[in-house]
């Protein structure tokens, strides 16, 4: 069934006008018709099922709307802190991350990064980044988005995360130890990882200094989208839903 993201609220009764991107897609990309089922979320974790009722030029109609109750979230919560990349690199991370049930990512710039925002270029990419997070909702079937931060230096983002409680990890080629041998978190997981050219000896001492274990998976050295992918999927393997 077509799922389509819909800023809340959703509706209640009556007809619903999709919004003019889901309703471009429904008519113009899937090639919709009356009849057809629908549904639709609004990011917060809300679900609707409807049936488009209208299809008329560049507005189309979903009637028959009944609510439904689906949580296909992780019971765990993780924060992907992930270094900037080229874009079509971290859009790809954005997707898969999407996919794999974290909750938040946050951005970094780091002094490997290759990519560099300006700050015209940064509002940009925010709203770039949200709409590859939507468009994971709706093929993996979420009904949460997750929280995409504005991008922050790496140093004052350890700073800000030096005095939390949560469970923090570094992933490094030379990591002191696997993610399997260490106990089940009690709360949210902070998951950083560097850029194509890993971090610099700097910023993984200081990650080191605000209380992150290094960790790395298996022998080989991964690449940044890679190891991103490979590092949440060991996360729901181990103390998720996998």
């Amino acid at each position: 069934m077509p799922r389509f993201y819909c800023p809340p609220p959703l509706p209640e009764l009556g007809l619903f006008r999709l919004p003019a991107d889901a309703a471009h897609h429904a008519s113009r990309v899937l090639r919709l018709r009356e009849g057809d089922a629908v549904q639709l979320f609004d990011g917060l974790g809300n679900e609707c099922h409807g049936v488009l009722e209208e299809l008329s030029g560049k507005q189309v109609s979903v009637g028959g709307i009944k609510r439904i109750e689906a949580c296909r979230e992780s019971p765990l919560p993780v924060l992907l802190a992930q270094a900037l990349s080229s874009s079509e690199k971290m859009d790809w991370v954005i997707q898969k991350a999407t996919e794999l049930g974290v909750t938040e990512i946050q951005p970094l710039a780091t002094a490997r990064s290759v990519a560099r925002l300006s700050a015209e270029r940064v509002v940009k990419r925010a709203e770039h980044w949200q709409q590859v997070a939507i468009s994971a909702c709706e093929q993996c079937g979420r009904n949460v988005l997750p929280v995409i931060h504005p991008p922050l230096d790496i140093m004052v983002w350890l700073q800000q995360m030096r005095t939390t409680a949560d469970s923090k990890y570094i992933l490094l080629p030379q990591g002191a130890v696997s993610l399997q041998a260490r106990p089940r978190p009690k709360g949210r997981v902070l998951l950083l990882v560097g850029a194509e050219g890993g971090f610099t000896e700097s910023e993984s001492e200081s990650a080191l200094l605000c209380g992150f274990t290094s960790v790395r998976l298996g022998a080989r050295v991964l690449r940044t989208e890679t190891a991103a992918v490979a590092g949440l999927a060991a996360l729901q393997t181990l103390w998720g839903d996998f």
